[in-house]
């Protein structure tokens, strides 16, 4: 919501600290970081929301065709193991990882 209200709606510096204080647990300190960061970064908090979906998605993805083989542990580490990836990239390699895991 923040960083559409910046970058779409117009809202200044002080209507978005004022809303995060509004809507949220933060303190000033931390509303006047994010704000700070959704200024300077448009569109980070939309790119982090789809990357959370879109883990999450490979994540249940996996659960249902690995069944009692799928390791959280495991999974972690191929999401994590080999950095920033678009997101294209590391389904693919879910993918792969599912089908090594089935075959094995």
């Amino acid at each position: 919501m923040v960083d559409t209200g910046i970058h779409s709606k117009g809202w200044t510096r002080d209507q978005t600290i004022q809303y995060i204080l509004d809507n949220s647990s933060r303190g000033r300190s931390n509303a006047t970081a994010e704000t700070e960061r959704f200024i300077a970064i448009p569109g980070q908090a939309l790119a982090y929301k789809i990357g959370q979906l879109k883990i999450s998605e490979l994540r249940a993805k996996a659960e249902r065709a690995l069944g009692p083989k799928f390791d959280i542990r495991e999974f972690h580490a191929q999401v994590l193991n080999t950095g920033a990836l678009p997101l294209s990239i590391l389904e693919a390699k879910i993918d792969r990882w599912i089908a090594e895991k089935k075959a094995s």
